[in-house]
């Protein structure tokens, strides 16, 4: 069945609308494009007379708040401003004309589209290197066009914009001048704003120095400009098959992940001042400064498309920054010290996947220990076997002890450390690594002699009752420290144990059937309160009479072992410590004189 044709309709209004709600972050972008488009313009008269004049770009304000950019690039012919001006994605019909997408700014840049956001009208004048009368274009919001001939001495392209209402402030000399620098300030043509050139002849990383250190500390000074605070060290970059180069920034205080992006330029034209996904998510602590002639932009040329190259050089530049802290390690101790002080954190997250990393943390990276801050290496220097806690409250109730007990450990507590003691057989194959199961702590106290177990029998039984109902079993040991007067102790088979008849006690009924089948209780492991015969306070309420107060002292030192251990408390712990606590302070005002009978008498 045959039809008539008919032709979309384009609504030029809704074009830009989409533009600047869905596409482009800011109407800021209208400024790029304008530079885009000339500086292909240059490239493509380069391209066909290697002779052709200096390439420039010219930007102007004009009387009215209408603004001037002029270019001396290729210029258009009259068949080529219908094709550019007045089409709306035929993008074939560019390359046609020569300018083909990999060698041009404008890959996916709607171009003058973009100018609508910020002007009603836009006028275009132009003379080709083709040959022939130069061609005027105008174009309105509306969707209207008009071409004609026009008067231009010089080949090249030269576009009017007059600002919309509400839209003048983005053609202000000041706000173009700031965009024009911040755009296409490595451009290698001249641009020039209001007569002042705002283009650098080379990029920053491109200069050459006689020393070494003067580079170090120009690059430095750049990005101090950029970042708003003196970056701690610089790197040089270099992805030869994405035709990238540049430096990146070490930052000098600490960073997060995904904190902050990174400065993009796409041949030399800013493309992002906030890219993200350029290197490996445990590099946070570098922000780039690259240009790059290969990556792929988004439709809004506002950030990198990702794909197999940008993975590839996620992958390089990751290497670079890796081997620089390796180089460090080698030649540069303090200044890798200095580094590990701030950004402990992402060389940890890179020793979780990378050896060479992992030496490197083992040989400089200071961790917590109960023999004092050292790294590891020299902490299990003479050790059989490393033990490590999980935690920090962990690590605070058991390293003294541990220390006294001839058990030094290891705190894990923060991030990748747990990762990074299990991984250590990698770099050396004779360390052994465990966690510390705070049972095996226990047995290892000193227990009290035969007789002096006999006298202290009776506080035991007391004690014993007490703490059934709180799910504990008494001990005595002698340890240090001297101060510490009780320590609660809960094994890991404990722990699994307690963990299981928590969750059944949660459950509903089927479930609670499901998992007592897994409830070994074959062996009742409970936890320990072990009481420090070396305390004065211990020696005292053991000799002391059975009966409510020694009660309510267990409680209260049972209490006081869960608080100084940073345990939970059950709903039962805080009943008892209430319970021991109020008792205690009746029974120690009891015998008090009141005020009052003290006046009366």
């Amino acid at each position: 069945m045959s039809g008539t044709e008919h032709r979309f309709q384009v609504d030029l209004r809704g074009v830009v609308d989409l533009l600047s709600h869905h596409l482009y972050a800011s109407p800021r972008v209208f400024v790029r494009e304008l530079l885009q488009n000339g500086t292909d313009a240059i490239t493509a008269r380069r391209a066909a007379d290697p002779d052709a004049p200096a390439g420039r770009v010219v930007i102007e304000s004009l009387p009215g708040g209408a603004l001037r950019v002029t270019d001396n690039g290729i210029g258009l012919t009259e068949a080529e401003v219908h094709t550019f001006l007045a089409s709306v994605g035929r993008t074939s019909k560019r390359d046609d004309l020569g300018f083909a997408r990999q060698d041009y700014l404008g890959q996916f840049g709607i171009g003058l589209l973009s100018c609508f956001m910020v002007a009603d009208a836009i006028e275009v004048v132009s003379r080709s290197t083709k040959g022939g009368e130069a061609v005027s274009w105008t174009g309105y919001g509306d969707g209207r066009y008009t071409v004609g001939a026009a008067e231009a001495a010089e080949v090249g392209t030269t576009v009017t914009l007059r600002p919309r209402a509400g839209a003048e402030h983005w053609l202000t000399p000041a706000t173009v001048r700031e965009l024009a620098r911040s755009y296409a300030q490595l451009l290698d043509i001249e641009v020039t704003v209001g007569g002042e050139r705002i283009t650098e002849p080379r990029a920053p990383w491109e200069i050459s120095y006689d020393d070494p250190e003067v580079r170090r500390s120009a690059l430095l000074d750049y990005g101090a400009k950029l970042l708003g605070s003196r970056p701690m060290e610089v790197i040089d970059l270099s992805v030869p098959e994405a035709g990238l180069r540049g430096v990146g920034f070490v930052l000098a205080s600490p960073a997060q992940v995904g904190q902050g992006g990174h400065r993009v330029y796409l041949k030399r034209m800013l493309l992002s001042e906030d890219a993200s996904k350029l290197v490996p998510e445990w590099a946070f602590f570098v922000r780039c400064v690259v240009d790059t002639s290969m990556l792929r932009p988004t439709a809004s040329r506002e950030a990198l498309y990702e794909d197999d190259l940008l993975s590839a050089v996620r992958a390089g530049l990751g290497e670079q920054i890796r081997t620089w802290l390796l180089d460090l390690s080698v030649n540069d101790p303090e200044r890798l010290a200095a580094f590990l002080r701030v950004h402990h954190l992402g060389v940890k997250a890179l020793a979780v996947r990378d050896d060479e990393m992992l030496k490197l943390v083992d040989a400089w990276l200071p961790f917590e220990t109960s023999r004092g801050t050292m790294p590891l290496r020299v902490f299990r220097r003479g050790l059989s076997m490393i033990r490590y806690v999980e935690t920090v409250d962990e690590f605070r109730s058991l390293a003294a002890i541990a220390s006294a007990a001839g058990t030094p450990v290891v705190n894990a507590g923060y991030a990748y450390d747990t990762e990074i003691l299990e991984r250590l057989s990698r770099v050396d194959s004779e360390a052994r690594v465990r966690r510390l199961d705070p049972g095996e702590l226990a047995a290892r106290l000193d227990p009290l002699p035969p007789a002096q177990e006999e006298l202290v029998a009776p506080f035991l039984e007391t004690a014993r009752a007490v703490l059934r109902e709180l799910d504990c079993v008494p001990l005595i040991r002698q340890f240090d420290p001297v101060s510490m007067p009780a320590l609660y102790v809960m094994s890991q088979k404990a722990r699994t144990q307690d963990t299981v008849r928590r969750s059944i006690e949660a459950v509903d009924e089927l479930w609670s059937d499901v998992l007592s089948a897994f409830n070994d209780v074959t062996v009742e492991h409970r936890p320990e309160l072990v009481f420090n015969w070396r305390h004065p306070l211990i020696r005292k309420i053991t000799s002391y009479p059975p009966g409510p107060a020694l009660r309510h002292a267990v409680e209260a030192l049972y209490g006081q072992a869960l608080l100084a251990g940073h345990h939970p408390l059950r709903a039962v712990d805080q009943a008892a410590l209430n319970r021991s606590f109020l008792a205690l302070l009746d029974r120690a005002f009891t015998d008090v004189p009141s005020s009052d009978s003290t006046e009366k008498s």
